[in-house]
């Protein structure tokens, strides 16, 4: 496991903020968060104190994988033993890195809609009533939009005085879809723009942007615009990339390389350069989620993001192989991961092919 954690990109990226024992497969853990204070203007009158609460969610570990193999002859594994990068000991470390970077990598469609950058799609106006039932015109919706973020004209404005933006919860053709407000697992879901008639739409990364050594620089400056417009700390921020885009970053307009010494630990999770604030990964193998047809979910965010949780439960050896000579050796190791509906905004998608 500590070759695992060395190499490995997801545990720089998530956090382990959570609360309760792993103790078998299905174990729930607590995330624990408390609402945000906000400052006051003083007017010589007294303060109202501002109330204190939790905002929590759960994980439960569902991922359980095991590895078990044999060795024949005792005296071979304790070479390994005592070279800890041993054969053994870096391929497993290797493929348990792979399967579990891919599987943090796929939360890529939990981020807040409003954080994604791509190509929008803005063709006819739509009509909304009360339920959030939405119908076009001139519009050609497709299914390949559930999911994406949708704002429109006549909205009332969000947070900061920005735009807000809706879920596409379903589709039904080309002129209807149905939207709804950006949560998950946490609140219950509903529609709160109100009747809105004949309004420009904007739906967001309909479409992958393409990316070239012209527009990289571009697009990370976009990503890093919706981690501030969100007031996402500035601490601890990533971006994962598939070799399709990473090799654009070495030739990016206005792109300069550079590794200080500080970072050579990091070499080894994928590291590459830190750009606008953010450290950038290459995620060999396609663990990023996509193609570089229909397109990739680069994950832009901050480590609050995601909250992860592991274990191995259980390691063995079993000394005499029924039939055989030597030793077999087994784990049993669990892990999840989740984002709390508080934490879709500590992340955003780059929707783009290369």
């Amino acid at each position: 496991m500590k070759e695992l954690y060395s190499i490995s990109i997801f545990d720089f990226i998530v956090n382990r903020d959570y609360e309760g024992d792993i103790n078998e497969v299905g174990s729930i853990v607590n995330i624990l968060s408390l609402s945000k204070v906000t400052e006051q203007v003083y007017t010589g009158v007294n303060l109202s104190p501002q109330s204190l609460y939790e905002v929590n969610g759960q994980l439960k570990l569902t991922q359980w994988k095991s590895f078990y193999w044999a060795e024949k002859t005792i005296d071979k594994w304790k070479s390994y033993i005592k070279e800890p990068k041993g054969t053994v000991i870096e391929q497993t470390a290797q493929e348990r890195k792979k399967n579990v970077d891919k599987y943090v990598l796929g939360f890529w469609n939990r981020i807040a809609a409003g954080n994604h950058v791509g190509t929008d799609y803005t063709t006819g106006t739509v009509s909304i009533d009360a339920s959030g039932n939405v119908t076009g015109s001139g519009t050609t919706f497709t299914s390949a939009m559930v999911g994406k973020g949708f704002t429109c004209v006549g909205v009332p404005l969000g947070a900061n005085g920005l735009a807000k933006w809706y879920r596409i919860a379903s589709y039904t053709d080309a002129t209807h879809i149905a939207i709804q407000l950006d949560v998950y697992d946490d609140a219950v879901t509903t529609y709160d723009g109100g009747v809105i008639t004949g309004a420009t739409y904007t739906i967001q990364a309909a479409t992958p942007l393409a990316i070239t050594g012209a527009n990289i620089m571009q697009s990370l400056l976009k990503l890093q615009k919706v981690l501030d417009d969100n007031e996402v700390p500035d601490e601890d921020r990533f971006v994962v990339v598939p070799p399709s885009i990473s090799q654009y970053i070495p030739v990016g307009t206005n792109i300069a390389i550079n590794v200080p010494a500080v970072y050579d630990e990091l070499i080894k999770k994928g590291f590459m350069t830190e750009i606008v604030g953010f450290k950038i990964f290459k995620a060999s193998g396609q663990r990023v989620n996509g193609d570089n047809t229909n397109g990739w979910h680069v994950i832009a965010g901050q480590r609050n993001w995601l909250t992860f949780a592991d274990k191995v439960l259980n390691v063995g050896m079993e000394e005499d192989l029924i039939g055989n000579f030597g030793t077999a050796y087994k784990d049993l190791y669990v892990y999840d991961c989740k984002v709390t509906d508080n934490r879709l905004k500590f992340a955003a998608e780059l929707f783009c092919t290369g």
